[in-house]
C-alpha cells in the first residue's frame, strides 16, 4: 500500500481522502514555487485543493498565461520537487506577517491576514516560496513524481464581480508516474462523457446569451427526457403518499426575511423587483420551502392529520457568478424535485428513514451503485452563522446520525457543512469514471416552523410545533441530467431515453410499413419516430448514433412480407420478430431497467 509522510507526523495510505487533499494542496505551493521563478513579481491569492487536484488564483499583472506556457511550469514544477524541500513551519505574529507581504508587494495575502487573529497565523516554506498557511504539508516534495497542469480560467478576487480579476491555474499531481498515465486516460474518456458535448450531440438543451448567461433552454428531446424522470419520481411519490402543491416563480421578499434566507443569502440571490404603484418588494423565487410553510399555515392541522408531505418541481432563481457558471451543473435558474415533509416529533426517524429509502431506490434504479452519505454537522465550536437553539440542534443532529445508522449507511461526518437551519445527510455518488458528485440531500428543520409559527393540535388539545423536513433525491432536474449523462456516456436506459425507438426504412419504398409500425408503437406508449430521409442506411444510422437512440429498427421488403422488423439495440443486432413481440420486448426491457 502506497503511503504519504506529512509534517503533523502523520503516515496515511494515499487513498484516504484527507491525504490526497493534504498531497495536492502541497502541490498548489510547489507550483506557486514555479510560478514565482518563472515570473517574478506574481502575486497569489489562494491555492486549495480541490476534488481531483488543485488550483492557485494568481496576478500576472500585463503578463499573459497561455495553455502552451504550462509545459514550462510543469518541467519547473518537476525540477524543484527532485530537489525533495521539505515543507518548514513557522508561527508567525500578525504584524510581522502582515510586515513580510508588504514588503514583499502581496496585496491579496496582506487582506487575507487582516482578518486574522493574532496568535494563530503560520507560515509554510518550500525552496524559496514562502505562503500563508494553516498546513499540514507533505513531508518533502520529492513524494510529487507526476504533474499535469489541467487548464486555465479566470476568476475574481473572493468571487466579487467587482474585485480584480485572477488567473486561475488548475493542476493534478501524483506520486506515481503511472498514476497520472491512468488519470489522463480518464481525462479523455470524461471529455468524450461531458454533458454539455453530449447535450448538444444528443440535442438535448442549448443557452442563448440573449435569454442570459446560466439559463438553459431545454430543446423537446430534453423536455422529454426530463418530462420522464419527473414521471418517475412523481410516481413514486404518489405512491408513498405525497401532495403535490405547486407556488409562484416570485415571493415577497418579507418571506424569506421571515425564514431567515434573505439575511443569509440575500447576496447570491437576484435582486428584489420594486412595484412602484403599490410599493412591494418581491424576488425571484430562491427557495421553495417559506412557501410550503404558507401552504402549511393555510388550514388547521391536526395531529392526525400527521405526516404532511409536499412535494413540488419548483423552479428556483440564484445569482451565480459568471465565472463560475458551468453547463447544466451550475446555472442560475434550475427546477428542485423539492418536498417538505411536516411530521411530529415521535414520527420524525421513521419519515427520514423512509427518504432514504426513497434515494436509494432512485439511485439503484439509474444504476448509481457507489455511494456514500455525509452527514453534514454545524462547525463544532463556532456556532454564530447558525440559527436555532441548540436543544433543538442537538435533536436534529441525532436523529440524522440515529436514522443513518438503523438503515446501514456508508457514513462520514463534516463539520462545518451543515444548512443554516438544520444539520443534512448528503449523498456523495461515484459515476462510471469513480468522480463524486453530491446529488441527494435531506435535512431536518425544527427552526422554520418555529420561525413561520406552524401548528398543529396535539392529542390533549394542546398546540405544538411540526418538525420539518426538507428533500431532495434529484438535487435539481438540470444537475441530475447532467450527472446521469456523463454516468452513462448518453447511452440512456430504455425508460428514460428521450427516443425510445427510431424505425428507418431501407428505402421510400418501405415508409408506408415504417408509418404502420411507428403507429403501432405510439398506440402501445413507446416512444418512436421515423428517419426516412434520403439518405443511405449507413448514414442515418450513423447520424442517429450520436443521438444515442437506444433501439433501432430498419424495415425493408422482407420485413414488410413478413409483417415484422429487423432490431438492432445499442449496436447490435437482435434478429427480426413480429411487431407484437417486437413490443412485448421493449416493455420487458423497461420493466426490468425499473424493477
Amino acid at each position: 500500500m502506497l503511503t504519504i509522510a506529512f509534517t503533523d507526523g502523520s503516515i496515511r495510505p494515499w487513498d484516504d481522502a484527507e491525504a490526497k487533499k493534504i498531497f495536492w494542496h502541497s502541490s498548489a505551493h510547489l507550483m506557486a514555487e514555479a510560478l514565482e521563478a518563472l515570473y517574478p513579481g506574481v502575486k497569489f491569492g489562494v491555492g486549495p485543493a480541490v476534488e481531483t487536484g488543485f488550483y492557485y488564483d494568481v496576478d500576472l499583472g500585463e503578463t499573459q498565461i497561455t495553455e502552451s506556457d504550462l509545459k514550462a511550469i510543469e518541467e519547473k514544477m518537476i525540477e524543484l520537487a527532485k530537489a525533495k524541500e521539505t515543507f518548514e513551519r513557522t508561527e508567525v505574529s500578525k504584524a510581522d506577517a502582515m510586515k513580510y507581504f508588504e514588503q514583499k508587494g502581496d496585496p491579496y495575502k496582506c487582506e487575507l491576514i487582516a482578518d486574522l487573529e493574532d496568535g494563530t497565523i503560520t507560515f509554510y516554506k518550500n525552496g524559496n516560496f514562502t505562503d500563508l498557511c494553516r498546513g499540514p504539508h507533505i513531508k518533502h516534495t520529492d513524494d510529487i513524481k507526476a504533474v499535469k497542469l489541467t487548464s486555465i480560467a479566470g476568476a475574481y478576487w473572493k468571487g466579487d464581480e467587482h474585485r480584480q480579476q485572477l488567473t486561475r491555474i488548475y493542476g493534478v499531481t501524483f506520486p506515481k508516474k503511472s498514476m497520472l498515465e491512468e488519470y489522463l486516460v480518464l481525462l479523455e474518456e470524461a471529455k468524450k462523457r461531458d454533458h454539455r458535448k453530449l447535450g448538444k450531440e444528443m440535442e438535448l438543451f442549448t443557452f442563448s446569451s440573449r435569454v442570459g448567461l446560466g439559463l438553459p433552454l431545454w430543446l423537446p428531446r430534453g423536455s422529454q427526457m426530463r418530462y420522464t424522470l419527473e414521471q418517475f419520481l412523481r410516481k413514486k411519490q404518489a405512491e408513498l403518499g405525497y401532495l403535490q402543491v405547486v407556488t409562484p416563480h416570485i415571493g415577497s421578499k418579507d418571506l424569506y426575511v421571515t425564514s431567515g434566507h434573505y439575511a443569509k443569502y440575500g447576496k447570491d440571490s437576484f435582486q428584489p423587483i420594486h412595484t412602484p404603484q403599490e410599493g412591494e418588494e418581491y424576488m425571484l423565487k430562491p427557495m421553495n420551502c417559506p412557501h410550503h410553510c404558507e401552504i402549511f399555515r393555510s388550514s388547521p392541522r391536526s395531529y392526525k392529520d400527521l405526516p404532511l408531505r409536499f412535494a413540488e418541481f419548483g423552479t428556483v432563481y440564484r445569482y451565480e457568478q459568471s465565472g463560475e457558471l458551468h453547463g447544466l451543473t451550475r446555472v442560475r435558474g434550475f427546477t428542485q424535485d423539492d418536498a417538505h415533509l411536516f411530521c411530529r416529533p415521535d414520527q420524525l426517524k421513521e419519515e427520514f428513514c423512509k427518504v432514504i429509502d426513497l434515494i436509494l431506490y432512485v439511485f439503484k434504479t439509474l444504476k448509481m451503485t457507489e455511494f456514500s452519505a455525509q452527514i453534514s454537522l454545524r462547525h463544532q465550536t463556532d456556532h454564530s452563522k447558525y440559527i436555532g437553539t441548540e436543544e433543538n440542534w442537538e435533536k436534529a443532529e441525532n436523529a440524522i446520525i440515529e436514522a443513518a445508522k438503523e438503515k446501514n449507511l456508508p457514513t462520514v461526518v463534516e463539520y462545518d457543512e451543515a444548512a443554516f437551519y438544520g444539520p443534512k445527510l448528503d449523498f456523495m455518488v461515484k459515476d462510471a469514471l469513480g468522480r463524486q458528485w453530491q446529488l441527494g440531500t435531506i435535512q431536518v428543520d425544527y427552526n422554520l416552523p418555529e420561525r413561520f409559527q406552524l401548528e398543529y393540535i396535539d392529542a390533549d388539545g394542546s398546540k405544538q410545533r411540526p418538525v420539518m423536513i426538507h428533500r431532495a433525491p434529484f438535487g435539481s432536474i438540470e444537475r441530475f441530467t447532467a450527472v446521469v449523462l456523463e454516468h452513462t456516456a448518453g447511452h440512456l436506459p430504455v425508460w428514460l431515453a428521450p427516443d425510445q425507438v427510431k424505425v428507418l426504412p431501407v428505402s421510400e419504398k418501405y415508409a408506408d410499413y415504417a408509418e404502420k409500425v411507428c403507429s403501432l408503437l405510439k398506440n402501445s406508449d413507446i416512444r418512436a419516430s421515423i428517419d426516412a430521409r434520403n439518405e443511405t442506411l449507413g448514414k442515418r444510422i450513423r447520424e442517429i448514433s450520436l443521438l444515442r437512440v437506444p433501439i433501432l429498427v430498419i424495415v425493408g421488403e422482407k420485413e414488410q412480407a413478413d409483417g415484422t422488423v429487423s432490431i438492432r439495440r445499442e449496436g447490435v443486432d437482435q434478429g427480426s420478430m413480429t411487431i407484437e413481440k417486437f413490443i412485448e420486448y421493449i416493455n420487458s426491457a423497461i420493466a426490468e431497467e425499473l424493477s
